[in-house]
């Protein structure tokens, strides 16, 4: 079995993978919109350049998403967090500096029972991540 997160955005999905694959690396395997949909020709005009479904694949694990359709709106991404574990407590601080970038910091990356850093943010697109990194003090 493989558990893969899929998050859903309301018209920032395209902006966001993009992020993410430029702040984690990988690759973005698959971008398609609505308007690739066999149903598109019936499609609210709103909708057609919309992201249908993305997927970014890092290190062999995936990450997928796409845009909420306007006719099922997004009531946000609620109970949930991305978290990521780094070996390298500076690539965690990268990583959480760059996803901090225009969102909301809910806890500052420190020192922990569990982690020699781990810090929890909001992006700019709304999604919460948990950053680790280093080993267990």
């Amino acid at each position: 079995m493989k558990l893969d997160p899929y998050v859903f955005f309301s018209g920032t999905c395209e902006a966001a993978i993009n992020d993410y694959q430029r702040i984690l690396g990988g690759d973005i395997v698959m971008m398609s919109r609505y308007s690739e949909a066999p149903d598109a020709g019936e499609m609210a005009p709103e909708a057609k350049n919309l992201i249908m479904h993305a997927r970014l694949v890092v290190d062999g694990q995936t990450l997928m998403a796409s845009d909420a359709h306007p006719s099922m709106p997004n009531n946000g991404n609620h109970g949930f967090s991305l978290a990521l574990t780094f070996a390298e407590i500076d690539k965690a601080e990268r990583v959480f500096n760059a996803l901090a970038d225009g969102g909301n910091v809910i806890m500052p990356l420190q020192k922990t029972f569990w982690s020699e850093r781990f810090g929890m943010l909001t992006d700019r697109y709304g999604i919460e991540w948990m950053i680790n990194g280093g080993e267990a003090p």
